[in-house]
């Protein structure tokens, strides 16, 4: 039953080291108007490191700001601090849309964020998405794997032979159509930001096991909260605005959601 909490995310009340995995997605420099919410990224990234477990992981999705001025690479600012702080950067991955929602004259169309994984220390937990055709499937693979060195020169060695499995391990850019018409849950778009259902599945089911704990915290309308719970993992989403926890609450599967108003 995930517990939701109208609080401020730059004073999360959990002890240290108690979350197993954060996923969330920060605003976007000021495309969006978050009922006036400041965003004090510094404070809530020490916040977020403070209370991850040593293993654990946050999936940061994030974009950029474009103006007449350029992209604001506030996202890549962001990825550097995390790492000032000790946290890895394990990889840099691309949630890649269907469509871009506002395409621009003057550059290529916008259809991707950014999901930076970090974790502290190795990740504890990896359950890898296997559903990507495998082109060598069914063929021998050589028993000698040849390799280039720094140098240049070519390097083999002995490597067991393997026909490779239907199913592939998923590569790190992943595509979800978005758009209202796509989603099962309209009540989603009551929120001016939302990331797909499917991807905070996809990242809970691959970073963490059942019964683990899932944080969100600027959880806005609930979606890591509810497949979160979906996936049998228990959850704690903060947001300081009670417009979007009441959404959260209405969006969760498990309707006998404790509040707490700080």
């Amino acid at each position: 039953m995930p517990l939701l909490i109208q609080g401020d995310a730059r004073k999360i009340p959990l002890k240290d080291e108690s979350v197993d995995l954060v996923i969330t997605s920060p605003p976007y420099g000021e495309m969006r108007d978050y009922n006036g919410y400041q965003f004090e990224f510094e404070v809530i990234a020490n916040q977020i490191a403070r209370v991850l477990k040593y293993g654990g992981v946050i999936v940061w999705v994030v974009g950029d700001e474009t103006d007449q001025r350029g992209e604001s690479g506030e996202s890549f600012r962001q990825a550097l601090y995390f790492k000032s702080i000790g946290l890895r950067l394990h990889d840099t991955m691309i949630y890649m849309k269907s469509g871009p929602a506002y395409p621009s004259q003057n550059r290529y169309y916008q259809v991707f964020e950014y999901m930076f994984i970090f974790s502290k220390g190795m990740p504890a937990v990896f359950n890898p998405i296997k559903d990507r055709e495998n082109l060598w499937h069914g063929q021998k693979w050589s028993k000698v794997r040849t390799t280039r060195q720094k140098n240049g020169e070519l390097t083999s060695r002995p490597w067991r032979a393997n026909e490779g499995e239907k199913l592939g391990v998923r590569f790190n850019i992943w595509q979800y159509h978005t758009g209202f018409y796509k989603n099962a849950d309209p009540r989603q778009y009551e929120h001016p930001a939302t990331f797909p259902e499917q991807l905070a599945l996809d990242h809970i089911e691959s970073w963490s096991n059942p019964g683990q704990l899932v944080l969100d915290p600027m959880c806005g309308s609930g979606t890591t909260c509810k497949m979160a719970e979906i996936a049998g993992r228990r959850s704690i989403g903060i947001d300081c605005s009670k417009e979007y926890i009441d959404l959260a609450r209405k969006r969760t599967i498990n309707h006998q959601i404790k509040m707490i108003v700080e």
